[in-house]
């Protein structure tokens, strides 16, 4: 089966990441994924929460929007509304636990990393691309912290990169945009590190069940297309 873009069913879309897009961010990217177009800045701070005052352990959050114009029509600012939605928290929290588990916190000493995702352009896949991304400019930011002795080492211990799988008219495809996304009978992401170890799998039955064998073949699809993700991350990183 050839997909409506030309891809094959195993074929992630073709991903570019531009570094340094951003003059003031201490870590800058623009991934784009196919027409999903996100940026992520990655900012250094020395305030670090509350409850890890003192501990000598850093910490890394982040924090994901969609411009209004990201979609085929007009959303309104969630600023505007004076609230997060559930959607945007719940992506958040997601981003800021995959990149915590790329990096050694208390290597990085008592220093905030917060890593802004913003979606100029959205054709499924932002969080997964948000993810692949933040870690480029996590990683871009830690490197110019080392070259600058501001750490004697580096703590980042692993890349981590995302990527989405689902199940679209009984096919086992890789790297859903929105109309294969929206029609989707099982979506799934899956989040790994360089070490071929699962960071976090979220996996729904929207309008069927899915099978052992149809799990284990999805996140074969997955690996496969996150390990050609890391190693382009590693070329735009060693650049």
């Amino acid at each position: 089966m050839i997909r409506e873009d030309g891809r094959k069913l195993e074929q992630e879309r073709e991903i570019k990441i531009t570094k340094n897009v951003n003059i003031y961010a201490e870590g800058s990217v623009l991934i784009e994924a196919g027409n999903t177009k996100v940026i992520c800045m990655a900012s250094v701070s020395d305030k670090v929460p509350q409850f890890l005052r003192g501990s000598g352990r850093g910490w890394v959050t982040a924090e994901y929007s969609m411009l209004p114009r990201a979609t085929n029509e007009r959303n309104s600012r969630e600023a505007s509304k004076g609230k997060l939605s559930g959607r945007t928290v719940e992506i958040q929290r997601l981003i800021g636990r995959a990149l915590r588990a790329s990096i050694d916190l208390e290597k990085l000493g008592e220093k905030l990393i917060t890593i802004d995702c913003d979606v100029i352009q959205a054709d499924g896949g932002t969080r997964t691309a948000s993810i692949t991304g933040g870690f480029v400019a996590l990683a871009l930011a830690i490197k110019k912290l080392v070259e600058a002795e501001v750490l004697m080492e580096n703590p980042i211990i692993s890349n981590v990169a995302a990527i989405s799988v689902g199940k679209v008219n009984g096919e086992l495809m890789a790297d859903l945009k929105y109309t294969e996304d929206s029609a989707a009978e099982v979506d799934m992401n899956v989040i790994m590190n360089k070490k071929g170890e699962f960071i976090e799998v979220q996996g729904t039955g929207e309008e069927s069940t899915y099978t052992r064998k149809e799990l284990n073949d999805m996140l074969d699809l997955a690996e496969n297309s996150i390990n050609r993700i890391i190693a382009l991350q590693d070329k735009v990183i060693g650049e």
